[in-house]
């Protein structure tokens, strides 16, 4: 533990030599590689300065039990500061766990109503001001890309992105089957449903990310469909681009200009093959992809939302609460903190 503790010691003071440097600091885009790189060791390199504080506060404390005077008080000191380095030291057993390179990423959000028809676009269109507000409460931004809406309400089909700091590293416990038990508004003689709703979070690609050939592309345009009025473009701006070599199809519609809509349709469409390229690898790996919390399978039904109750459950980790209504107005920390302590938690086994 030392030895990678004073290896990344020295290399977060190379990086920062590196930045205090005219040529580093007149090229932007390695300023910006570089003060990446150098985040991401923060956390480690904090954790070391400390450690070797703790390790100096008892040595002199060590020293302090030979006088007769201060022998009591260095013995409490003694102890306290071995209680200290000891949750210091479980405290770094975490931070120095391999990260997921997608933590730090923006992502894309797919959500589906699925099993329940009307009720299950309804419960979709939940589930997606349920995210709206946990990315308000986490100071993200949302913009949605593509979006069906339901007579009944809700959405057969919405996808968003969302943009801030360590999205997916929140959110990437999310994709899954969402189930509901609820009376829905259109049942008369009050019996409880179960519906579902799908949800998919993708971790951003960028360019560097994926490759794709322009000539494996079909490009298709149309007329935006809306509810009507201004609502509706009178030109040719919706965009379908199809990916052959995969038959992957993404629409965008809700930007004003053809351009604007191509931009974000070609986004989603980089996701959505980047998605495709980490499930492989996942796959060709097999034990880590069985020792996730989840697979992120649609079929995989990985919370329950009761209702009558008031109770959400996550069936990956048995983790229940009974405040159903705070959650579904974006109070979804808890949660996401249970599933990230005990995915840290399988990968501490495993290491």
């Amino acid at each position: 533990m030392i030895e990678r503790l004073t290896a990344i010691e020295e290399k977060y003071n190379e990086l920062s030599s590196e930045l205090s440097k005219p040529e580093v600091l007149s090229d932007i885009k390695k300023t910006l590689e570089l003060s990446k790189e150098q985040a991401s060791l923060k956390d480690a390199y904090d954790a070391y300065q400390k450690y070797k504080k703790i390790e100096s506060d008892l040595e002199e404390a060590k020293e302090m039990t030979k006088d007769p005077e201060l022998g009591e008080f260095a013995k409490e000191e003694i102890s306290r500061l071995n209680n200290e380095k000891e949750e210091l030291e479980s405290n770094i057993e975490i931070i120095l766990l391999p990260k997921d390179p997608n933590d730090g990423k923006n992502v894309i959000v797919e959500i589906r109503g699925a099993a329940g028809g009307d009720e299950a676009n309804i419960f979709a269109g939940d589930l997606y001001r349920m995210y709206t507000k946990y990315a308000e409460k986490q100071g993200w931004k949302i913009e949605v890309l593509s979006e069906e809406h339901s007579d009944a309400g809700g959405y057969p089909l919405v996808e968003f992105l969302v943009k801030g700091d360590n999205v997916y590293s929140k959110l990437k416990y999310e994709s899954g089957a969402h189930r509901v038990q609820r009376v829905p508004v259109t049942e008369t003689q009050g019996r409880v449903h179960t519906s579902t709703a799908t949800v998919l979070v993708m971790p951003e690609a960028e360019e560097v990310d994926v490759e794709i050939n322009p000539s494996d592309l079909r490009i298709d345009v149309y007329r935006s469909t809306g509810a009507g009025g201004q609502c509706v473009n009178t030109t040719d701006s919706a965009v379908r681009i199809t990916h052959l070599p995969t038959n992957t199809v993404v629409t965008c519609q809700n930007e004003r200009s053809q351009i604007q809509n191509k931009e974000k349709a070609m986004q989603m469409l980089r996701t959505r093959l980047y998605e495709a390229k980490l499930r492989e690898q996942e796959e060709k790996l097999g034990s880590e992809r069985r020792s996730k919390i989840g697979t992120g399978d649609r079929s995989e039904k990985i919370r329950t939302y009761n209702y009558p109750q008031n109770r959400v459950t996550d069936h990956r980790i048995g983790y229940t609460t009974k405040n159903l209504d705070r959650v579904m107005e974006g109070n979804l920390d808890d949660i996401i903190e249970a599933l990230i302590t005990e995915d840290q938690n399988r990968k501490l086994k495993e290491a």
